[in-house]
């Protein structure tokens, strides 16, 4: 396995979305750790508003920023998940099975 600090973002996690189509991604290229610390701190923020919302009812300003930190902060953890988990081993097809096949 590489060196986990080696280890980068791939980029493929998107972020909030209109619908079908996203309107950020995370960035390619971010190393895991500051991207695991950065998340931290979105959902850090995100609690302290989550709390704020649930005592303040006049207005639900504190809860629209709890959801948009909490989903970037996902969106991070997210693509390091895919930064980290093995890619499946891509095997032929049924039609390069079939060419590879020597004919009698």
């Amino acid at each position: 396995m590489n060196n986990p600090s080696d280890l980068k973002t791939i980029g493929f996690t998107p972020v909030l979305y209109n619908s079908d189509q996203a309107f950020f991604n995370v960035r390619p290229g971010i190393p895991i750790i500051d991207a695991l610390s950065r998340s931290s701190d979105l959902l850090s923020l995100a609690k302290s508003f989550a709390e704020d919302a649930a005592f303040t009812r006049d207005t639900d300003r504190h809860a629209w920023a709890a959801h948009y930190l909490t989903v970037m902060g996902k969106a991070l953890v997210d693509d390091v998940i895919q930064t980290l988990m093995p890619r499946p081993a891509r095997t032929k097809t049924e039609s390069e099975t079939e060419r590879a096949e020597p004919t009698s």
